[in-house]
């Protein structure tokens, strides 16, 4: 089995701990690295140039956005497993993919799998601990999602149902889960551990006004796809968000 690991990054140095993380994993899979850079001009280049021989894919061009970055990860994504590791997360421990590559090795059937995350702030000191849970359909319509930075996804999957959707700057992540999970009902299996340390300050959680705009397009996907009981979710994201926002170390 192939794992495929996708890191966008633009101008951040820190990519530097994300792949040294997936570097450090142990496990007997085969591991694809590919790095898709938005044209940094701050160094990032330099450092990635590095890991040149362990990064199995680098492309540096100017993008549309993260998302566009991943979809072009995708693309170029060879593996049969396939997961997103952002330049400024790593994963917690060594072990993360081998326990990736037991949940699909052990179920054909399992599309997807996900599981828990944690915030640590710079002093390394945890912040929030995001326990996932498994899925349940009542979740869903209070505002659940699984941490999107967990979520790994088989190729065929993103080949059958589509990628992100760039219609989508800030939420497409919600979006696409959204879609697989909701109303593809692909079949899913939850790692009851921590997965990810991710920095606070996400792409959609960085002002009050991007959480309003996130859960906009929150609403709009739910809308899209006929998800009439999700209707309540987007109406108290917004209310969590902030307060998440304003209440952080």
């Amino acid at each position: 089995m192939k794992i495929s690991i996708i890191t966008p990054v633009f101008n951040d140095l820190r990519v530097s701990r994300a792949i040294d993380s997936a570097l450090a994993q142990q496990h007997a899979h085969e591991l694809e690295l590919v790095v898709v850079d938005a044209g940094s001009t701050d160094g990032t280049l330099d450092l990635l140039a590095q890991y040149r021989d362990r990064i199995s894919v680098l492309l540096s061009e100017p993008d549309q956005g993260i998302y566009h970055g991943m979809n072009k990860g995708i693309h170029h994504a060879t593996g049969e497993i396939i997961g997103i590791l952002n330049a400024d997360d790593r994963y917690s421990d060594p072990l993360v993919l081998r326990d990736v590559a037991n949940a699909f090795g052990h179920d054909e059937s399992v599309d997807a799998c996900y599981g828990d995350l944690v915030y640590i702030n710079q002093s390394g000191r945890i912040v929030r601990y995001w326990k996932a849970g498994c899925a349940r359909r009542a979740k869903w319509r209070l505002g659940w999602m699984p941490p999107h930075p967990t979520f790994f996804v088989r190729r065929r999957i993103y080949q059958r149902y589509g990628v992100f959707d760039l219609r989508y700057p800030i939420a497409a992540d919600y979006e696409l889960m959204l879609r697989l999970i909701r109303k593809h009902r692909i079949n899913l299996a939850y790692l009851n551990r921590v997965v990810m340390n991710m920095a606070p300050g996400g792409n959609s959680t960085r002002t009050v006004m991007r959480i309003l705009q996130a859960n906009m397009e929150v609403a709009r996907a739910c809308h899209r796809h006929g998800m009439r009981d999700m209707l309540l979710a987007p109406a108290l994201k917004p209310a969590r968000k902030v307060f998440q926002l304003v209440s952080r170390p």
